[in-house]
C-alpha cells in the first residue's frame, strides 16, 4: 500500500507545482485568456503518465484556445516538473478539460429557477423550507 501513498503524494506535488507554473512560469498568452483551475491530477502507478484535469472559466472560444496553449506548454511543464520534483523521469503530461464545475453550476441554476417558479405558483407555503421545532 506504500506505493499508493507515493502516487498520491506525487500527484499532490504535481498539482502544487503546476499551479505555480500556471501563475508564473508559462508565458503563452493563450493560457492567460481565461481563468484556469486545476481540479484533479491522476498519476499512473509507474509515475510515467500524468493526467491534469482543468476547469476553464470563460467563453467557449477562449476555452479551446487556453486548452491548446496548455497542450503546447506540456513539454515545458514536463521539464520543469522533473527539475522541481527531482524525479529520475518526469511523467508525460496530458491536460484534459473538466466540465464538472460547469455542470454543477447549471444544475444549481435549474434548481433555483424551479424553486422560484414554485414560489410564484404558490405551491410552497412561505417558510415551509425552514426547520420545524420539535
Amino acid at each position: 500500500m506504500a506505493q499508493g501513498r507515493r502516487v498520491e503524494r506525487v500527484a499532490a506535488l504535481i498539482r502544487r507545482e503546476t499551479s505555480e507554473l500556471l501563475l508564473n512560469g508559462i508565458r503563452d498568452e493563450r493560457v492567460h485568456q481565461g481563468m484556469v483551475s486545476i481540479t484533479d491530477v491522476e498519476v499512473s502507478g509507474d509515475l510515467q503518465h500524468c493526467r491534469i484535469f482543468v476547469s476553464i472559466f470563460g467563453e467557449q472560444n477562449d476555452r479551446s484556445d487556453v486548452l491548446e496553449g496548455l497542450k503546447a506548454a506540456s513539454g515545458y511543464l514536463r521539464g520543469e516538473l522533473g527539475r522541481r520534483l527531482q524525479m529520475r523521469r518526469a511523467p508525460e503530461v496530458v491536460f484534459q478539460l473538466d466540465r464538472g464545475i460547469e455542470k454543477g453550476t447549471s444544475v444549481l441554476g435549474l434548481l433555483n429557477r424551479l424553486e422560484d417558479e414554485r414560489q410564484e405558483r404558490g405551491e410552497i407555503p412561505p417558510g415551509s423550507d425552514e426547520l420545524q421545532p420539535d
